[in-house]
């Protein structure tokens, strides 16, 4: 095996890929800047799974750049800590298939609290997309 040259596909592989994504940049991208921007409460970030652990490192680098952020299982939130997301916050909820059954299970209290939320989804058709404010395709 050519270890060098193995290794130079992979980064081809990962710039072309970051191109794909690049050339899908819309006008999502801008309402979901503008959302952050513009939101009064905090930005919460949850999800399960990988999600939750890419959540977690969001909701660091957020905080680390003075954006008041938050990371919040989705699990936890099914069992009791909704109660920290108020109605001027901003949810940022993280699912490839966009059906997790945790984070989808959290979506109706959300609404009702009356936050907004941005789904960071593979699948804009899925549960989670359909009933999100703005839909950041995240499809590989």
């Amino acid at each position: 095996m050519d270890i060098i040259s193995y290794v130079k596909n992979i980064f081809q592989v990962e710039v072309d890929e970051i191109n794909r994504v690049k050339d899908r940049i819309g006008k999502e991208v801008e309402e979901c800047i503008k959302l952050i921007l513009e939101t009064k409460g905090k930005v919460v970030i949850t999800g399960v799974g990988k999600s939750g652990h890419i959540g977690k490192k969001m909701a660091a680098t957020f905080a680390s750049t003075g954006t008041l952020t938050i990371f919040m299982h989705s699990t936890e939130g099914l069992h009791g800590d909704l109660g920290m997301i108020h109605g001027d916050d901003l949810v940022i909820a993280i699912s490839n298939s966009g059906n997790s059954d945790e984070v989808v299970g959290i979506i109706p209290a959300i609404k009702k609290i009356g936050a907004k939320i941005i789904a960071m989804t593979g699948n804009k058709k899925s549960k989670l997309g359909t009933e999100a404010d703005v839909v950041l395709d995240i499809g590989v």
